[in-house]
């Protein structure tokens, strides 16, 4: 079994990490106008510092920047689009765990001008991180897919004076984020992740029928999902590998949607011009692993075997016998291995601590090495 030079790599993670103590300590500062935006930046410079020599310890080949300087993984991202506006309405996400129901609250987007980039959005951000990497190992920046920017409002957020034509948002979003990914590249970045639940979400049945109710599509929603992501990479260079991340929901340890992959895989995994799928696979919610009977060859999947939404340590032996139930349906050499999801999708992250979140980091290390060598 050959060793992967380029991402996705055996062993793997999605992305988030949870955040040290003085840096939300710092945060909660900053907010109370205690220290200035250099203070706050000159701490989360020592944190990301940090956090990547830890992952480079550990033994993964990517490291990111823990998302340390994000509140939550998609809407630091999408509110600094052009044309992309919060509103002083709020909704409600249910999430649920295992001791019942967690709400999530937050600000309603408005598109209420053409989508545009005005910035490359996290390019200081990527550059600092590039700058702290090991030679040997890969800066990964993750961003939030063009769909999310769709899923969270659908056709109901966006002003029909700016688009009374829903397809020239559609392009225009593309375009954006097309644009954003030349100039990521062109700083140097090797190893983009778009982050996208909207394409987990499509297979509960409860979500399509959300969408149905608010006047979408839900039969067909991913099907232009999968079309605006790839007119939005079609362009990448040659050198830089595109993949994406699914899940059903993470917030303090708790989810959103259930359901496996089957709405959603024929079209997915033959349709979506990426390179790997990360994809949750930690426990029942995901279903079986049946659906990656589509996966082409040329494409690879990394198995979200390791959760995140608890510190328990996974059985290695378990997680062997697992990768061989996946590599029934698609080969051994198309398969990595890394956790679920982010440890801190929002600044609150998961429940767990973090030398946990380390033994599960080397424990996929450990065993990406005994099955792959």
């Amino acid at each position: 079994m050959t060793i992967r030079e380029t991402p996705p790599f055996r062993a793997d993670h999605v992305g988030s990490l949870l955040r040290p103590a003085g840096l939300l300590e710092a945060r909660e500062r900053r907010a109370t106008g205690e220290i200035d935006a250099d203070e706050l930046r000159a701490t989360e410079d020592a944190a990301i510092r940090d956090v990547v020599h830890m992952q480079r310890d550990v033994g993964l080949r990517s490291a990111t920047d823990g998302e340390f300087r994000r509140t939550s993984w998609h809407m630091d991202f999408i509110y600094r689009l052009g044309g992309v506006h919060p509103t002083d309405e709020k909704i409600q996400v249910h999430f649920r765990n295992a001791e019942g129901q967690l709400d999530f609250e937050s600000a309603a987007l408005a598109i209420d001008a053409p989508i545009r980039l005005t910035e490359t959005v996290f390019g200081d951000d990527f550059t600092f991180l590039q700058s702290v990497v090991d030679p040997a190992v890969t800066a990964k920046l993750t961003i939030p897919s063009p769909s999310m920017v769709h899923y969270r409002g659908g056709r109901a957020a966006i002003d029909p004076a700016v688009y009374p034509d829903e397809e020239q948002f559609w392009a225009d979003l593309s375009a954006a984020y097309a644009e954003q990914v030349r100039r990521v590249a062109d700083l140097g970045c090797r190893y983009l992740q778009l982050d996208d639940t909207s394409l987990a979400y499509l297979n509960d049945p409860a979500q399509r029928r959300l969408l149905t109710d608010r006047g979408d599509d839900a039969e067909h929603q991913h099907l232009r999902y999968i079309r605006q992501i790839n007119a939005a990479i079609a362009d990448r260079p040659a050198g830089l590998a595109v993949t994406t991340h699914m899940c059903r929901g993470n917030f303090r340890s708790s989810w959103t949607a259930e359901g496996g992959y089957d709405f959603v895989a024929e079209a997915l995994f033959s349709e979506l011009a990426v390179d790997g799928f990360f994809l949750e696979y930690d426990d029942d919610r995901s279903g079986d692993f049946a659906p990656l009977r589509f996966v082409p060859p040329g494409k690879t999947v990394v198995l979200g075997l390791v959760t995140t939404k608890r510190g328990e340590l996974e059985s290695k032996d378990a997680l062997k016998r697992r990768i061989d139930e996946a590599a029934r349906y698609v080969p051994l050499e198309q398969l990595c291995l890394s956790p679920q999801c982010g440890f801190s999708s929002t600044v609150e992250g998961n429940t767990l601590t973090y030398d946990e979140e380390v033994a599960k980091l080397a424990l996929i290390v450990e065993t990406a090495e005994e099955v792959w060598g």
